[in-house]
């Protein structure tokens, strides 16, 4: 019976710094994308079926890597650690190319590569927690990879805002395209990030091999076919096994992520006509998305994911004793709830009623701290929860040996909620919510607080103690 070590703080933060990376990328993406399509001459009814790009790369790719991950082993490179490496490459291709982009289709097929690397990066990941930690430690490797959410993506998101702020660039310098220059230095330090960060974890961390008795039922899974019939079957043997805590997880995950892609997708908009006074029926005109209220309101975007990025990892191991005297499924429930909230409230929040200022550490003068950033602050303990919480009650709750399989199974109920909010958007937008992106981010809040409620009703159990675990 294998006894897994306790790890150092230090460990568990070498592990998981490739996270940091992977979400850099994703962040490029949740905050710059619908600004470079409608450059491009996207109208706001055609941006949900453009976004279709990353729920179904992670619908097909997560299950299928993370089945194959689990069948995998190689004393050189282990068992997850290609995964990242393979994944990293191919999204820093795409990152590189994608501030080039001529057209609407190549900036989708763009979206589409860059979607798959990361998908492929990250899936194993979320498996390499549960493989390398005893349950003891598990919160902390969970919550480790939401504090480099946070980071990764706050960077993200402020370095468009940095760029200008240091007068490398100003928000009138364009690409031929009508892209921004900023946003193309953007992508490439992106680009940089997502495969140094994956590199030094993958260098810096080894992987336990399994023993005699794994390394048999492996050899025995591969004579059984190909590979491609060994990973349908055990995607097929997973779904019809799926342990009750994971079921009733569904609808908590489908009504947080079908509101937070909504959130991504609207929130430029949103700003815009709350914050820059655009008029909501003009917010496709050329001459709005040419004008400086609309790229402020790209880089407000940029600071308030920023910032309710930073609040997730500023606070992601404070949430560790929390989680301890509350449980994975109180401390979610209440996540969730004052994130609805806090985006609720973004339609009455003003940008320009200063609470305070603090010192500019990128150039000369003061940063205002606003009224509008109180939402940030909510939403970022729900993003912290979001990225730790449920992947902790489904690593407790699932065999093991089968880790890699159900961490990509799961990925489809946050995929599954983004495809049906692609094609049910127009209805929403445009008959039912007075073709006004605003009231998408209502609904967004309205959805947050409706997962809360059901994860209140999630059965905790654990199928997983057949393994030792150290003190």
């Amino acid at each position: 019976m294998f006894k897994k070590p306790k790890l150092s703080f230090w460990q568990i933060w070498n592990m998981n710094f490739g996270f940091f990376g992977i979400q850099f990328s994703f962040g490029l993406q949740q905050s710059n994308m619908s600004a470079i399509y409608k450059y491009l001459g996207a109208e706001e009814s055609e941006l949900p079926l453009l976004w279709l790009a990353g729920p179904v790369t992670g619908l097909i790719v997560q299950p299928i890597i993370g089945a194959i991950s689990d069948g995998t082993w190689s004393p050189k490179w282990g068992r997850r650690k290609p995964f990242f490496l393979i994944g990293a490459l191919v999204a820093s291709f795409a990152l590189l190319l994608m501030p080039y982009s001529s057209s609407l289709w190549m900036a989708a097929s763009l979206l589409w590569i860059l979607d798959a690397g990361n998908n492929i990066a990250m899936e194993p990941y979320r498996a390499f927690i549960s493989d390398k930690l005893n349950k003891k430690q598990l919160s902390l490797g969970f919550l480790m990879q939401s504090f480099f959410t946070g980071f990764g993506i706050t960077l993200a998101n402020f370095t468009p805002a940095i760029l200008v702020s240091l007068g490398l660039f100003a928000l009138t310098d364009k690409m031929d395209n009508g892209i921004p220059v900023f946003t193309y230095w953007a992508f490439g330090i992106g680009a940089f990030a997502s495969i140094s960060t994956v590199l030094y974890s993958v260098l810096t961390t080894k992987e336990y091999p399994p023993t005699e008795e794994e390394l048999a039922k492996l050899q025995e899974e591969k004579s059984k076919g190909n590979v491609l019939s060994r990973t349908w079957h055990e995607i097929s043997e997973a779904f019809k096994e799926m342990p009750l805590t994971m079921k009733q997880l569904i609808p908590v995950k489908f009504f947080s992520w079908f509101g937070m892609f909504a959130y991504w997708m609207f929130i430029t908009s949103t700003l815009g006509i709350t914050q820059y006074g655009i008029a909501a029926d003009a917010i496709n005109d050329e001459a709005t998305l040419q004008s400086t209220e609309y790229a402020e309101a790209v880089v407000l975007t940029g600071q308030v994911n920023g910032t309710y990025n930073i609040i997730c990892f500023l606070i992601a191991f404070a949430l560790v004793p929390l989680a301890r005297k509350l449980g994975a499924k109180g401390l979610h429930s209440l996540a969730l709830a004052i994130g609805g909230i806090a985006i609720l409230c973004i339609p009455i929040l003003s940008h320009s009623n200063i609470l305070f200022e603090i010192p500019n550490p990128f150039g000369d003068g003061s940063i205002a701290v606003t009224q509008l950033y109180l939402f940030s602050f909510g939403l970022g303990i729900t993003w912290a929860s979001m990225m730790s919480m449920p992947y902790q009650l489904l690593a407790s709750s699932v065999p093991k040996a089968k880790t890699g399989v159900y961490m990509g199974i799961f990925n489809m109920f946050i995929v599954i909620p983004m495809i049906i909010q692609i094609f049910t958007t127009q209805f929403f937008l445009y008959d039912l919510l007075g073709s006004n992106p605003v009231n998408m981010i209502r609904l967004t809040g309205v959805f947050l607080v409706i997962a809360a409620v059901f994860t209140l009703f999630i059965k905790t159990n654990s199928t997983n103690s057949t393994i030792e675990e150290s003190e």
